[in-house]
C-alpha cells in the first residue's frame, strides 16, 4: 500500500508571531529539499528562504527541521516548517504544498494515527496528547502529561506480564506434566503472581471516576427562587457581565455556563432559571431543563437572600446554603454569607466549593484510568481474574480466564481489538496534531 505525503498547520489558525507547519511520509525529503533549496541536517534547524518549486516565488524566510524515519514523531521522514503567522504567509506555503504531487492535507489525528502505527505512542498515549490539547486547567494538564508519559501503559503492561507469567505455569502443567524437570503445579504460586495486580486493579478502578471527571471539570448549578442572586453571582464569577441581571422575575429562561479555573482545578458553574411554579410555558421549559441536569451536578448553591428560604430543589445532590445580599441582613446559622456585588464572601464561597472539587477530582497525579472505555476494560479484565482465581474449574478455563484478561487489558494500548475504536479516537484531535 502507498504511504501517502501529509502536510497541516500544527499551530493556531489566528494571527501570531510563528506558525509550524508538518509534513510526514515518503516524500518529505524531496518536497524539503525543493522548498528550502536543499535538505537540513537530521535534527538541526537550518534558517531557509521558502520558495515555490513551481515558479520560483519566495514564500516566506523561516527555519526548516528534518527528521528522518524512524526517529521521528510519526516513526516517518518527518518535517517542520517554522515561518511567520500572518495569515497570507500561512495560506500561501499550504496553497503551493498542496499543488505538490503526491501530497495532501492531513486528516484531524492523522499525525499521531501514524505514530501508533509505527509504534511511537501507544492508544493510551495518544487519547492523553489529545487531552493535552485540550487542558485548561494546571490539574487536567497534570493528568494528561502523566498519561501521556506512558504511567497507563507501564501500569497495563506489569499486570499483562504478570497474566503472561501465570499462564505459563498453568500450560506448563497442562502441557508438561509429565516431564521430571517440570514441577508439581502450586495454586499458592499462581495466586502469589496475580494477587497484587488484582489488588492494583481495584485500586486504580476506585479512584477512575475522579479521574474521568476531571476531563469534564466539576459542575456546579446555581439555584435558587427568581431574584435570589444567580445571575449577579455568575458574572461575580466570570468577572464580566454574562448574563442579565434584572428586577423583573424570571428573566433567566435558558442554562448560561461560566468556565473557571479554580486553584488547578476545571470547574463549570450554571446559572439556571428560577425554581418556582412558572407562569408561562417557556418559563416551565427552562425549569424543567434544570431539574434534568442537577442529575449530573457535583454540587449546587441554594441560593437565598438573608437566607429566608429553604432549599426546594431536590436532595439528589449535596447543597451549600448561600444566603445572598449579606449587605442587608446577615445570614442565619448554617447558611454562607454573599454580597455578590461587592464581592463580600464570595472567597470563603470559592474555598468551600473547592475542597469539595479537590475531594472529588484529586489532583491529577496519580490518575490512570481517564476514559471510560479504560475502565470498562480494567473491569472486564477483573471480573476474568477473579474467575480465575476460584479455582473451582479445570485449569484449561483458568488459562482461558487468564487470557481473556489479558485481550482486556491489551485494548487499552491499543495491542489487540481496537480496530472498531481507532477512528472514533483520532477523529477528536484537531487538524495537525
Amino acid at each position: 500500500m502507498t504511504v501517502e505525503t501529509i502536510f497541516a498547520l500544527g499551530t493556531g489558525a489566528g494571527r501570531a508571531a510563528i506558525a509550524v507547519i508538518r509534513l510526514s511520509g515518503p516524500a518529505v525529503r524531496e518536497t524539503l529539499a525543493s522548498f528550502a533549496g536543499a535538505l537540513p541536517a537530521p535534527r538541526r534547524a537550518d534558517f531557509v528562504t521558502l520558495r515555490d518549486p513551481s515558479n520560483g516565488e519566495t514564500l516566506d524566510q523561516g527555519l526548516a527541521l528534518f527528521f528522518p524515519a524512524p526517529h521521528s514523531a510519526t516513526g516517518e521522514d518527518y518535517a517542520e516548517l517554522q515561518i511567520h503567522g500572518g495569515r497570507a504567509v500561512i495560506d500561501g506555503v499550504l496553497s503551493a504544498l498542496s499543488r505538490r504531487f503526491g501530497l495532501r492535507m492531513a486528516e484531524p489525528g492523522e499525525f499521531a494515527r501514524r505514530g501508533f502505527a509505527n509504534g511511537k505512542l501507544d492508544l493510551s498515549q495518544a487519547e492523553a496528547l489529545a487531552d493535552l490539547v485540550d487542558a485548561q486547567t494546571e490539574a487536567q494538564r497534570r493528568q494528561a502529561l502523566r498519561i501521556a508519559g506512558g504511567a497507563l501503559r507501564r501500569k497495563v503492561e506489569s499486570w499483562r506480564l504478570a497474566l503472561i507469567d501465570a499462564l505459563a505455569l498453568i500450560e506448563a502443567e497442562l502441557d508438561f506434566s509429565d516431564e521430571g524437570d517440570v514441577g508439581r503445579f502450586d495454586d499458592a504460586r499462581l495466586r502469589a503472581l496475580l494477587d497484587e495486580p488484582r489488588e492494583q486493579m481495584r485500586a486504580a478502578l476506585r479512584i477512575a471516576p475522579a479521574s474521568e471527571r476531571m476531563r469534564e471539570g466539576f459542575l456546579v448549578m446555581i439555584l435558587g427562587r427568581p431574584n435570589a442572586g444567580k445571575s449577579t453571582l455568575l458574572n461575580a464569577l466570570a468577572r464580566r457581565e454574562m448574563a442579565i441581571v434584572s428586577a423583573t422575575p424570571g428573566t433567566t429562561r435558558d442554562m448560561i455556563e461560566a468556565h473557571l479555573d479554580l486553584e488547578g482545578l476545571p470547574l463549570t458553574f450554571v446559572d439556571t432559571a428560577g425554581l418556582r411554579d412558572a407562569a408561562d410555558e417557556i418559563e416551565r421549559i427552562g425549569v424543567d431543563r434544570v431539574l434534568e441536569r442537577l442529575d449530573t451536578a457535583d454540587l449546587a448553591l441554594w441560593l437565598s437572600p438573608g437566607g429566608q428560604e429553604a432549599p426546594a430543589a431536590p436532595a439528589t445532590v449535596e447543597l451549600l446554603k448561600v444566603a445572598t445580599k449579606s449587605d442587608l441582613s446577615p445570614a442565619p446559622e448554617g447558611w454562607l454569607g454573599l454580597c455578590a456585588r461587592s464581592g463580600s464572601g464570595l472567597e470563603i464561597l470559592l474555598g468551600a466549593v473547592a475542597d469539595r472539587a479537590k475531594a472529588r477530582l484529586g489532583d491529577g497525579a496519580s490518575a490512570l484510568l481517564i476514559r471510560d472505555r479504560h475502565r470498562i476494560a480494567v473491569s472486564s479484565a477483573l471480573a476474568a481474574l477473579d474467575s480465575a482465581l476460584a479455582f473451582e474449574k479445570d485449569l484449561e478455563f483458568i488459562a482461558e480466564d487468564l487470557r481473556s484478561a489479558a485481550r482486556a487489558l491489551g485494548r487499552i494500548v491499543g495491542a489487540v481489538d481496537v480496530e472498531d475504536v481507532l477512528d472514533a479516537v483520532f477523529s477528536h484531535f484537531c487538524i495537525g496534531k
